[in-house]
């Protein structure tokens, strides 16, 4: 069929734009002027209601969703990544170049589903598995025996995650704001963490002295969560402090509003 003869089909039966020119030629076999009849237009309406299949080969036991592929120059801090059947956090990460041989890309890595921690080296631009995650917002309700319960702040659904996989557990409190990792591969959580720095009260700890703000030495400190923490010598029971969830420390003293 001619060039003119295809575009004059189109025009006529602007269906015809979602037609393949394999299609279009089919259907417009016995047809010189490029109409069709009405067992043509049956064949047609078919054809293009069932997207011809590519043979493009797939993988058994894997589909497109399972793994999003990069390579060792997209590293970045925080990345979730699938090693060995299992999910890790990169802690840190660099590159170790040398004149006689290929660079290596090296990471820290901290297991999510797990508690364990390891190195990892690869060849520069080797292939990598980051999993993609969303990080929603939650609140914190109560602990009991199927876990710590915590509340979708959007959609109200309820969850229950285990201990370790709570990153700082031991400083949250009812109502408390705890942000979720969810595999969006599988819908599932794989960990949860608390804001960087929260406020707290201390509910118990030896008497401060007034005044010493300038030597570095601590005291324990017992906080509202049951949690202890190391504070200066000047801080006294009943005061709000902020710290830092990711290691536990004193960060400073905070005023009370009245």
């Amino acid at each position: 069929m001619s060039s003119y003869n295809r575009v004059k089909l189109k025009l006529r039966y602007p269906l015809f734009e979602d037609c393949s020119l394999f299609q279009v030629i089919f259907l417009t076999y016995r047809s010189r002027e490029g109409y069709f009849s009405a067992p043509y237009f049956i064949i047609w309406h078919a054809a293009i209601s069932f997207p011809i299949p590519t043979f493009a080969p797939v993988r058994k036991g894997l589909t497109s969703k399972t793994f999003t592929m990069a390579t060792t120059s997209d590293i970045s801090r925080g990345m979730i990544l699938k090693l060995d059947g299992s999910l890790y956090s990169v802690v840190e990460f660099g590159e170790n170049k040398t004149a006689r041989a290929a660079a290596k890309v090296w990471a820290k890595l901290k297991g999510v589903d797990n508690n364990r921690s390891i190195e990892k080296t690869w060849n520069s631009g080797e292939t990598i598995f980051p999993v993609r995650v969303e990080k929603k917002a939650f609140q914190f309700l109560y602990k009991d025996d199927t876990g710590y319960n915590l509340m979708n702040n959007e959609t109200f659904e309820q969850i229950a995650l285990a201990e370790d996989m709570i990153d700082a557990p031991q400083f949250l409190m009812d109502g408390s704001e705890v942000f979720v990792f969810i595999n969006t591969e599988t819908e599932q959580p794989i960990g949860a963490e608390l804001p960087e720095k929260i406020v707290v009260r201390i509910t118990y700890c030896e008497p401060g002295l007034r005044g010493d703000t300038a030597t570095r030495a601590l005291k324990a400190a017992t906080v509202e969560t049951g949690a202890t923490v190391m504070v200066p010598l000047f801080v006294e029971q009943d005061e709000l402090i902020r710290i830092n969830t990711k290691d536990g420390s004193y960060v400073e003293r905070v005023k009370e509003d009245k």
